[in-house]
């Protein structure tokens, strides 16, 4: 990674159109989401699919691959640990009620300190019609900022958290469009959200939840547990967590 991406990291907390797997790797991956979907129902596949990792490979080969953790490491530092993974899938919405509220990753994850990075890989593509992720760049520099619940709509985020309208600045909104292959990064407490899916399409991403070990669980997360976080590179010399065996073998 060029220097000027470390940078434009740390300046806006994002980058965007990281081209990663190539058009027959996404569609492998595609095939064993479709697979899964069509095992677990829709309804739960929306939301409902976090840490999977611990026991599907494909998710687990995605959230380790070394092209994804070497574009981390350049970000966060040496020592990497895989603290979850979520699939975010959004169906058609003719009545456009589904969204995700603008909020920081960080707030409901009883992390300390703070700090974590989200890797957002599209599996297919996503654009401004099927409801594309969309950040105000430099905002992870306000630090955490106090979230009410969303009172409009479906908002689609686990406990209906949402900053409040008066600390977004919507003028400044960035639309992050990706190619399905493609990914995104931001930071743990930069503003994001995503509108509807006005789309006949849809959009389905899966996050990848990264930190570096110094980083300690002080408090269970908006699901009421802790998170099974497994060490994927370098060493660990904080042990804040119980040593989690790996699922399935590292990717080649």
């Amino acid at each position: 990674m060029s220097q000027d991406n470390v940078q434009t990291y740390a300046d806006k907390g994002f980058l965007t159109q990281v081209d990663l797997f190539s058009e027959s790797e996404i569609g492998h991956f595609r095939a064993c989401f479709d697979e899964l979907e069509t095992r677990e129902g829709r309804e739960k596949c929306q939301i409902g699919l976090q840490a999977r990792h611990l026991d599907e490979e494909f998710i687990w080969q995605m959230s380790t691959d070394s092209r994804v953790i070497d574009v981390l490491q350049e970000l966060m530092g040496e020592d990497i640990m895989l603290l979850s993974t979520h699939f975010f899938c959004k169906y058609p919405d003719p009545e456009a009620k589904k969204f995700v509220a603008w909020h920081q990753d960080v707030t409901y994850w009883g992390l300390d300190p703070a700090e974590a990075h989200t890797a957002w890989v599209a599996i297919d593509d996503s654009d401004t019609e099927n409801g594309c992720m969309r950040v105000i760049p430099g905002s992870h520099k306000n630090g955490i900022v106090t979230h009410g619940e969303s009172e409009e709509g479906e908002n689609l985020l686990s406990v209906n958290q949402e900053i409040p309208d008066e600390l977004v600045d919507t003028s400044q909104a960035f639309d992050l469009e990706l190619k399905a292959g493609q990914l995104s990064i931001h930071d743990g407490q930069l503003y994001h959200a995503s509108n509807p899916n006005t789309s006949d399409r849809r959009r389905c991403g899966l996050t990848l939840r990264y930190i570096a070990p110094h980083v300690k669980q002080i408090e269970l997360n908006s699901l009421g547990t802790r998170y099974p976080t497994i060490l994927i590179r370098g060493e660990d010399r904080h042990k804040n967590f119980p040593e989690q065996p790996m699922p399935f073998a590292m990717p080649a």
